[in-house]
């Protein structure tokens, strides 16, 4: 335990810690249970903790895999990182390759969208379905109401607030479950954001939501790549962040879908249902499979 950058109790993340030397970057990840591979990706300003009752509930009959993007979590950046989703997804496609990872069922939530399907549209050959939470892949820039909260919590005033008042985590966190958790559960979320010195890469994701416009119309104009594979589509209707029509165009956008709606989670569903999207996966793909030739 003293390895780790923060203590983790076991009780409440029951996997092995692993790390590996990446570009520079020092990624965590865990890797628990084995058979077919769940790729778990998380957003801002979470990490793969969020996924502990995921994998808790599928690591019986699947390998699950989940990583700390650098900066996030307990990996570390190097210096000339800037912590952008097109940075963070090669460093995804280069973990996968180091992993030797394939035929994986990806899920991907809130920045863990963009991130993770820009990946898998440009490595389609690795993907055979998708878990898609409460997410995007498009581009925002002339959504007012996006365009403000980036410059709000991405501008000069979030970023000084963050340095001084950890402020877009605490937004986040004070807003992103449905029910109050577990004291000491929200402060190993909030525990990769306690030093000042590491608390960029909150601030610059919400930055992204318009900087990053260019490489979200990328992700978008290349979803048809991945049209074709089955998507379990699971949403908390609670969201402040992501609301119906974003799930509206992932459900237009894969043909081979079943969506599942749970309202009484918010933006962290994997915290707030976790168990329950473990269940609607295997049944998910149980039917699936049934109905492959």
């Amino acid at each position: 335990m003293s390895s780790l950058p923060f203590p983790v109790r076991r009780e409440l993340f029951a996997v092995e810690h692993r790390f590996l030397e990446l570009d520079g970057a020092r990624i965590h990840y865990v890797d628990e249970g084995a058979g077919d591979t769940l790729l778990l990706l998380h957003g801002n300003p979470s990490w793969s903790f969020l996924y502990r009752k995921i994998i808790a509930g599928l690591k019986d009959a699947y390998r699950c895999v989940a990583l700390d993007f650098p900066g996030y979590g307990m990996s570390s950046a190097p210096a000339a990182y800037g912590y952008t989703p097109r940075e963070h997804s090669a460093v995804l496609e280069r973990f996968v390759d180091r992993l030797a990872l394939s035929d994986l069922t990806i899920m991907v939530q809130d920045w863990g969208g963009p991130i993770g399907l820009g990946f898998a549209a440009r490595r389609s050959e690795l993907v055979r379905g998708l878990i898609i939470g409460n997410t995007w892949a498009w581009p925002h820039d002339r959504d007012r109401r996006i365009r403000a909260f980036s410059w709000i919590m991405g501008g000069p005033v979030g970023k000084a607030l963050t340095r001084r008042f950890n402020f877009v985590p605490r937004v986040f966190f004070s807003r992103g479950f449905a029910k109050p958790i577990d004291p000491e559960v929200l402060d190993l979320y909030f525990a990769p954001w306690h030093e000042p010195g590491r608390r960029a890469p909150a601030v610059i994701a919400p930055r992204q939501l318009v900087a990053a416009s260019p490489y979200l119309a990328e992700v978008e104009a290349d979803l048809h790549k991945l049209a074709d594979r089955p998507a379990l589509i699971v949403w908390g209707t609670k969201d402040f962040a992501f609301r119906e029509a974003n799930r509206k165009r992932f459900e237009a956008a894969f043909p081979n879908h079943r969506t599942v709606l749970f309202d009484d989670a918010s933006h962290f569903l994997q915290e707030d249902v976790g168990e329950r999207i473990a269940e609607a996966f295997k049944a998910f793909a149980k039917n699936t499979h049934q109905a492959t030739p």
